[in-house]
């Protein structure tokens, strides 16, 4: 009941949405628009970097980045962004999200603008100095990812809550579209400078010299974004729940978010320190597994099947993209073209598959909730896979090319409007405040685990253009979905619910508990106010 929750966390709970909720959305959504461009731009130069660094006359074909070589450039940030969810994510619970919340992005900024620098010429150095700042660059991404789910969740009001961490999540859509187009920009300008001569008329004007500032600034541009968030970010308050339950400060609490929103707190003594003594159990104990263990394997082992299947769809579209007819034969053109016509059709995909996804969750999570969502999610994309895996052969042909990116497209729309988004939302809102920040860190570790095994495997079947091996790809994804929609069942739904509520931080019983894991019929409110 209301009355047995503290009077900051009901002020937060019912506190009318206000422009501090918008202008947080937006200091914590341009992390992620960073991290969506960073992560995703690599995919739109890899080609570029085989054909500076690999060429082979002796081939008589393009130069191409050998497969280790190609894994580690794409995968080196997923497995950075491990490391750094696990870290920032446990230290967001232990000295507080907002003391952590701006290393992040002073080491985005740093490590984006050092990745288009090398030491040395040799495509040793070359590839090797960028490997070791994306591993960087990652690390202050992994970082975002819990601390802004967490800081979104503890600010919001329950009526809007999961609209605004997906809103937050959705500008990884808006980063994805603007790594498709600046490099798209950048690559133009420059082929329109120094454009060269198509690889099958002269195999060594074709990759044209200039070619090798275009993917440095393309990299570098990543350090924008982050520079100008880190101000508004250093001027967000520590969230009222970490500074009230963890640092056992309501009156500080109180203080805090009335200089950012406008509620009447009042302190309270006793109940604080009886709130506090309740949550004091660590993660490591037989007590948080028995109210929480379920769910924490639920979006772990969801996020981490999610993951295989969008990171192969993200970093594999460059191969399939020829296929579609989106873009030209590497013989057909020059270094520049090819990166332009890349950079084209990934910001087209993006535009009209991608993007849309995000959104569709932010209008719909509070009307339809985040478990039908995710179900809904990963059952289209099972089907829209396994359509591509089976009819490859028929849907590769010409004539049938707007039908094959149709279905490519609408993988990415569920993928978005489903457990890509959902999977983030969950986890901030499902586990107590104590370890909210670690709890959502291990489930995104546990994602870009599936991310690497995206880039470090998948994309093995897809880099040759092997017919046979892409439609093992594509069902082996259709697998991958269909477990994700079945570990779905192990979380449940949380939408209109206080985070003390679902928690049972409150005192009352969770779902865990209650042996429960479908959506509570005992909230049909709509979710809006």
């Amino acid at each position: 009941m209301a009355s047995d929750n503290l009077l900051v966390l009901n002020a937060l709970d019912t506190a009318r949405t206000q422009w501090y909720h918008v202008t947080a959305v937006i200091i914590a959504g341009m992390g992620f628009f960073t991290d969506a461009y960073d992560l995703f731009c690599i995919s739109t130069v890899s080609k570029l970097l085989g054909r500076l660094y690999y060429y082979d006359p002796a081939t008589k074909a393009p130069g191409k980045l050998p497969h280790m070589a190609n894994n580690w450039v794409i995968g080196v940030a997923l497995v950075g962004t491990l490391s750094g969810q696990l870290v920032f994510g446990w230290l967001g619970d232990k000295l507080g999200r907002k003391k952590v919340y701006g290393l992040t992005l002073i080491l985005m900024v740093v490590c984006a603008l050092c990745s288009g620098l090398s030491f040395g010429y040799s495509a040793k150095s070359v590839i090797g100095t960028l490997c070791f700042f994306r591993f960087w660059l990652g690390f202050g991404i992994g970082g975002d990812y819990p601390l802004s789910a967490t800081i979104m969740s503890e600010y919001a009001n329950k009526s809007t809550r999961g609209a605004f961490i997906a809103a937050v999540f959705a500008m990884q859509g808006v980063g994805i579209i603007f790594a498709g187009l600046v490099s798209m920009i950048i690559s133009n300008v420059f082929l329109i400078k120094y454009g060269g001569t198509p690889f099958d008329q002269d195999e060594i004007l074709s990759t044209e010299p200039e070619a090798d500032y275009v993917w440095r600034i393309v990299l570098m541009v990543g350090a924008l974004p982050a520079l100008v968030t880190y101000y508004w970010r250093m001027k967000m308050p520590e969230t009222g729940r970490y500074t009230a339950i963890i640092e056992g400060n309501a009156k500080q609490a109180a203080i805090n978010m009335g200089k950012v929103l406008d509620i009447e707190i009042q302190e309270e003594g006793d109940k604080l320190a009886q709130f506090k003594a309740a949550n004091e159990y660590p993660l490591l104990s037989s007590e948080f597994f028995q109210r929480h263990g379920l769910h924490l394997i639920g979006t772990m082992t969801t996020w981490f099947l999610l993951d295989i299947a969008f990171y192969s769809q993200n970093l594999t579209q460059k191969d399939i993209f020829p296929v579609m007819g989106l873009t030209s034969k590497a013989q057909n053109i020059s270094a520049l073209r090819e990166m332009f016509e890349t950079s084209r059709a990934m910001f087209v995909i993006a535009l009209l598959g991608t993007f849309p996804g995000y959104w569709f969750t932010v209008f719909f999570i509070e009307k339809i909730g985040r478990f039908r969502i995710q179900l809904m999610g990963f059952f289209m994309m099972t089907v829209f896979m396994a359509i591509i895996g089976v009819k490859y052969d028929y849907l590769k042909t010409k004539e049938h090319k707007w039908t094959f990116a149709t279905l490519y497209g609408l993988t990415f729309f569920f993928a978005n409007f489903g457990p890509n988004s959902t999977t983030f939302v969950l986890p901030a809102e499902l586990f107590p405040t104590r370890v909210r920040s670690t709890c959502h860190a291990l489930s995104a570790a546990s994602g870009k685990a599936g991310a690497m095994i995206s880039a470090f495997g998948i994309q093995q079947y897809t880099q040759d253009g092997n017919v046979h091996k892409i439609k093992k790809a594509m069902m082996l994804l259709a697998v991958t979905n269909m477990l994700g929609f079945a570990f779905t069942f192990l979380v449940t739904e949380t939408k209109g619910r206080s985070l003390e509520e679902i928690s049972g931080e409150d005192g009352r019983q969770n779902e865990t508990q209650m042996k429960t894991s479908k959506p509570v019929s005992g909230h049909q409110d709509d979710g809006w106010e």
